[in-house]
């Protein structure tokens, strides 16, 4: 019980925290996207090569936040051209000059995971941006929150069926990288991500969000890429888990684990989600 009243206030505090923060303004989604994308990219370090090479860490955090801090400010204000995002190489190659400085060259390979964690964490979280702003700079959170739904309830309906039912039929999802998701839990979550967009545009968020001309058609594909897509990105943090012989990224959500280990569907749902609606138009990117 006390460890359920633990997860059950901590998921609560991060919710609210998460949630107002995008529905506050672009200044507080800025906070704390910086915020969560600086501790999962040292959780992910941390997790890859624990101790060592501080000042390589500490140049990565570094870079992967003047990325996401250039590419906003580029969004948030046009009259800021797509050069300026070109800054965020000053920090990238003082990784990679400092790199030089390895004493021991046969570690030089644990390097990897530094450009690693920038491709892997930075560049897909810095994709919110395009669903929280347009190009004219004007801010709305509603379409980031519609995708959290997606996900979320994709994660709810996985756990639930898969809780109840998929320890005792079907088979097992990836049972090589994580034992514990079933088939059942897959097409659990894959249903209720599908309902929950379903509902949003019935009762008309999407539309809210932004998305006036947004078809059932859509609302149903878009709800379903996203969900394998999630599925891959969780299954790609438990194999790095796995192999590091690690339970979780990190315990800074007590009861839950690390930011990467409630993010990594995010990592990989968002994008896709992204590219989706750019490609029927009802974003720009560009």
């Amino acid at each position: 019980m006390n460890t359920l009243c633990k997860r059950t206030i901590s998921g609560a505090v991060y919710l609210i925290v998460l949630v107002g923060c995008i529905l506050l303004g672009k200044f507080s989604f800025l906070a704390v996207m910086l915020l969560f994308c600086g501790v999962m990219l040292h959780e992910f370090m941390k997790m890859t090569m624990g101790d060592e090479y501080k000042v390589s860490q500490t140049l990565t955090i570094i870079t992967g936040i003047s990325y996401f801090s250039l590419l906003w400010a580029v969004r948030a204000f046009p009259q800021i051209t797509a050069e300026f995002v070109y800054l965020a190489i000053i920090p990238l190659m003082a990784v990679m000059i400092n790199s030089l400085y390895v004493k021991d060259k046969g570690d030089f390979g644990k390097f990897a995971n530094v450009y690693t964690a920038l491709f892997y964490i930075a560049i897909p979280m810095s994709i919110n941006i395009f669903l929280v702003m347009d190009k004219f700079g004007e801010y709305s959170g509603w379409l980031l929150i519609c995708f959290f739904i997606i996900i979320w309830c994709s994660d709810i309906g996985a756990y639930i069926f898969g809780m109840a039912f998929g320890q005792k039929i079907g088979g097992k999802l990836f049972p090589s990288i994580s034992p514990k998701k079933s088939w059942v839990g897959f097409w659990g979550g894959f249903a209720l991500a599908i309902i929950a967009s379903v509902v949003m545009y019935f009762t008309g968020l999407w539309q809210y969000a932004g998305l006036e001309e947004f078809t059932l058609g859509h609302a149903v594909a878009l709800a379903g890429l996203m969900d394998v897509a999630g599925v891959y990105g969780d299954l790609f943090e438990s194999q790095w888990k796995r192999h590091y012989e690690v339970k979780d990224s990190g315990n800074i959500i007590p009861g839950h684990g690390g930011l990467l280990d409630r993010l990594d569907s995010t990592i990989f749902a968002v994008p896709i989600g992204v590219l989706y609606l750019s490609l029927f138009k009802y974003i720009t990117t560009l």
